[in-house]
């Protein structure tokens, strides 16, 4: 059986993260740089909600907000689902299926040390079942 943790000592990214007061614009700008589908928004190295693409495209695009004046407090993802290095893959992906969420970040006594998304958990039981996967397939 595996577990967070093991996915967390083979990645090796960082944990992305901006203040709930920026911008959306600036958030989605850090996204892109760091090519990740969502951001975690903390306040003094605690997690307060994370942002999201789909929270992008539901909150700002769809309701006509300009994403330069929206901060990210006022569309992020409150009440965020978070799993600890202890969770296993299977209970994490049960997660994602019942909240509809695509990335859990991971905490330690409120704080994000990580995150893991979906695709994290899929390549890890694909990897368990079927062995590596080559990038050149």
């Amino acid at each position: 059986m595996r577990y967070v943790a093991d996915i967390l000592e083979e990645k090796s990214e960082e944990v992305v993260w901006i203040g709930p007061l920026e911008a959306v614009f600036d958030a989605l700008k850090l996204m892109n740089e760091k090519d990740v589908g969502a951001v975690l928004v903390q306040i003094d190295d605690y997690l307060v909600g994370i942002l999201s693409e789909r929270d992008y495209m539901r909150k700002v695009i769809l309701d006509s907000h300009a994403s330069k004046t929206t901060k990210v407090s006022e569309v992020m993802t409150r009440g965020v689902v978070t799993v600890t290095r202890q969770d296993t893959i299977v209970h994490c992906i049960a997660l994602t299926k019942k909240h509809h969420v695509r990335h859990l970040p991971v905490v330690e006594e409120g704080k994000a040390i990580g995150m893991i998304s979906l695709r994290d958990l899929f390549l890890d039981v694909i990897h368990e079942r079927v062995g590596p996967i080559s990038e050149d397939a």
